[in-house]
C-alpha cells in the first residue's frame, strides 16, 4: 500500500505538471497555427510551415525513444534525469504538441461567419480571439483537453524506464516482475478508473459550455 500510495503521488505529479504547460503553451501554439494557418490567412507563411513541422515531428516520433532521447537535454536543464519532475518534461513537451494539434482542428471547425461577424463590428485580432474564437470553440476545446489529458495517462505509464515512477511503474515492478498478478490488475484497475473519471468529467464540462445547447 506505501509503495502503491507514492506511485499515484509521482503520477499525480507528472498528470499535474504536464496538463499545465497543455493549457499555457499548447493552447496559445494552437491558436497561433489556426491564425497563421494558409485555409484562414490566405496565404503560406514560413512561421505556419515550421510549427506544423515540430508538431508534426514530435507526435510522430515512438514515445518512448523520445524519452530517452531527451535524457542529455532533461539532466542539461534540470541538472537530473531521473524521479517524476523530469519524468514531467518529455511528457509536456509531448502533451502540448498532442493539445496544439487538437486546438488547431476544432478551431478551423469554427463557422466562418464568427469571423465575418468579428469583422463587421471592427474587433481587433485579440477581440476576435478572446471574444468570438474561444467562445464559440470553448466546447471543442475541453474535449482536446480531455482527449489530451486521457492519452497522457497512457504515456506516463512508460516513465519507470527513466526512473518516473508512476501507477504504470509501480504495476510492471510489483505486479509483472514479481509474477503478483492481482497486483497488477489493481494498478490496471486504477488508471482505466481514472481514464474514465476524466472522460466522464471533460464529457460533462464541455456540454454545459456547448453554445449550441
Amino acid at each position: 500500500m506505501p509503495e502503491l500510495m507514492t506511485s499515484i503521488k509521482e503520477t499525480g505529479i507528472m498528470m499535474g505538471i504536464s496538463m499545465s504547460f497543455c493549457v499555457v503553451i499548447g493552447l496559445p501554439l494552437g491558436i497561433f497555427m489556426f491564425m497563421s494557418n494558409p485555409h484562414i490567412k490566405g496565404k503560406k507563411t514560413l512561421s505556419y510551415w515550421l510549427f506544423n513541422f515540430v508538431v508534426t515531428f514530435i507526435r510522430s516520433f515512438p514515445y518512448l525513444l523520445f524519452v530517452i532521447t531527451l535524457i542529455p537535454l532533461t539532466r542539461l536543464i534540470l541538472g537530473r534525469a531521473f524521479g517524476p519532475y523530469p519524468a514531467s518534461f518529455p511528457l509536456s513537451i509531448m502533451a502540448v504538441v498532442l493539445y496544439a494539434r487538437l486546438a488547431e482542428q476544432v478551431l478551423l471547425d469554427v463557422p466562418k461567419e464568427t469571423a465575418l461577424l468579428a469583422e463587421s463590428l471592427g474587433a481587433s485580432k485579440w477581440q476576435y480571439i478572446w471574444h468570438f474564437l474561444l467562445p464559440e470553440a470553448r466546447s471543442g476545446l475541453i474535449l482536446a483537453y480531455t482527449t489530451s489529458a486521457v492519452s497522457m495517462v497512457s504515456y506516463s505509464t512508460v516513465m519507470g524506464i527513466i526512473g518516473g515512477g508512476g501507477i504504470g511503474d509501480f504495476a510492471i515492478r510489483y505486479g509483472y516482475q514479481s509474477y503478483q498478478y492481482g497486483i497488477m490488475a489493481v494498478a490496471i484497475a486504477l488508471m482505466i478508473f481514472s481514464v474514465f473519471i476524466i472522460q466522464m468529467v471533460g464529457n460533462t464540462v464541455s456540454q454545459r459550455l456547448d453554445k449550441r445547447k
